[in-house]
């Protein structure tokens, strides 16, 4: 299945997904950027699909993912966390054998994992969308530069998705954030094993 990168983007920022806990996501839009109980100790995960992180949270209904925010992060950031990240499970195309895999995995600051896309319905698509895991040693980076803004979608998630739910996917369809093909330096979607 094809591996590419779908994301709303401008020149200078792309839109991520988080899904948090209520206390969590008052926090970061009352102070503009994350702050506590956002933990700067563990990796967070961004996703640029929308409808990927409405298949895990459950449209926003799932215990400890309520609230759903677009974060709208640097591609400087963006980027710079692509081309040091490593995949979570061994490629022969990239890593040539399991043991430099192991390797590169066990001192990755950033690590990648391909799912399958989703539909409006949860049904897997046949492409895949990435998911990017931003280690301790660059979360706070990405908490205090990399962030530029932050957005409450929860209303819109819960929206979409009783609208799919109801089987009118055509209006649920209109209402997606936009995300198109994000282009790719030719050396990192290798080191992605993306599709360019």
């Amino acid at each position: 299945m094809p591996r590419q990168i779908r994301a709303d983007f401008d020149q200078r920022t792309i839109v991520v997904y988080q899904a948090y806990a209520p206390a969590l996501a008052d926090a970061a839009l009352a102070a503009g950027r994350f702050v506590a109980p956002f933990s700067f100790t563990r990796m967070t995960w961004i996703k640029p699909s929308f409808r990927w992180l409405m298949h895990r949270s459950n449209w926003g209904r799932k215990r400890g993912q309520e609230r759903i925010l677009a974060v709208r992060i640097t591609r400087a950031g963006w980027e710079r966390a692509l081309a040091q990240a490593v995949l979570t499970s061994p490629e022969p195309a990239v890593h040539g054998s399991a043991a430099v895999w192991r390797t590169e995995f066990d001192k990755a600051d950033v690590i990648v994992q391909w799912d399958p896309e989703r539909s409006l319905r949860g049904a897997a698509l046949n492409h895949y969308s990435i998911q990017v895991g931003v280690g301790r040693a660059l979360i706070r980076e990405f908490a205090q530069e990399w962030v530029v803004g932050l957005t409450d979608l929860t209303g819109l998630a819960h929206k979409i998705g009783e609208l799919a739910r109801a089987g009118r996917t055509a209006q649920a369809r209109q209402l997606l954030p936009p995300e198109r093909p994000y282009p790719l330096d030719r050396a990192v979607a290798r080191r992605l094993h993306a599709d360019t």
